[in-house]
């Protein structure tokens, strides 16, 4: 298997794309932490998804969480081998002059600074050891800009340019930072926004329908194994065909 011996964190793996990527790491042997704010799903999905995952609460805008999490996670092993930045928030569908400085601030804290956070507190353990995955996911909307989202779309282009900074900064020291650019996908987060901006969404798919958790999964787990060796600050769109740049 693919990631044996190796051990991963996925941040807002309780639910959603990154429970798919927890499952999908874990069922090619990965040892992962399920680290979501959510501690009491992070719990359940962790005995669901087996004996290898373990469920962590993590406040991603919290730089004490980050330590407490990566200690967590290299406790048993001594070792950080994957991370998957993928916790984040939509935000409320509204036009920029309807929203509230503190709505833009949370997106952002959350979206964008949980990022750079996760990266700074993996990055140490993996440059020791000469080897590192991180995979941050970004979004479509970070390359092109949705109506209706202004925060969300700013986060998504700050991790996408973060992604490209901090992998230049390691790229001769075994750690690769890619990021993934997904279009609309279906998950639990499209609660949080209307159903005029999911329709104005997948409108823009050529393939005509959203995403699926598994298919983002599938990337990201390629993303994250030794298959990948000569790409790193790069964009990988799974788009269904909106975004191919």
């Amino acid at each position: 298997m693919r990631f044996e011996g190796r051990t991963a964190i996925v941040s807002g793996a309780a639910r959603g794309i990154g429970r798919a990527i927890a499952v999908r790491l874990a069922g090619e042997g990965a040892r992962v932490v399920i680290a979501d704010i959510d501690a009491a799903t992070a719990e359940t999905a962790a005995s669901e998804i087996g004996a290898e995952a373990i469920g962590h609460r993590l406040d991603v805008t919290d730089p004490a969480s980050w330590a407490a999490t990566v200690e967590r996670a290299t406790a048993e092993t001594g070792r950080l081998d994957i991370l998957v930045n993928n916790a984040g928030i939509a935000g409320r569908s509204a036009p920029i002059w309807e929203l509230d400085p503190a709505e833009w601030a949370e997106v952002l804290a959350i979206d964008l600074t949980g990022v750079w956070l996760g990266c700074r507190a993996a990055l140490p353990p993996m440059t020791e050891a000469g080897y590192g995955r991180i995979v941050n996911i970004a979004s479509v909307a970070g390359k092109e800009g949705n109506p209706n989202a202004s925060p969300y779309s700013a986060a998504k282009a700050g991790v996408i340019g973060l992604t490209k900074s901090v992998a230049k900064e390691v790229a001769t020291r075994g750690v690769l930072v890619n990021c993934v650019s997904p279009a609309v996908i279906e998950t639990p987060i499209l609660q949080q926004v209307s159903q005029d901006h999911i329709d104005y969404m997948t409108s823009r798919i050529p393939m005509g329908r959203v995403g699926q958790a598994a298919e983002v999964a599938a990337l990201v787990a390629f993303l994250c194994s030794e298959d990948l060796s000569f790409s790193t600050g790069a964009t990988f769109d799974i788009s269904g065909g909106r975004a191919t740049y």
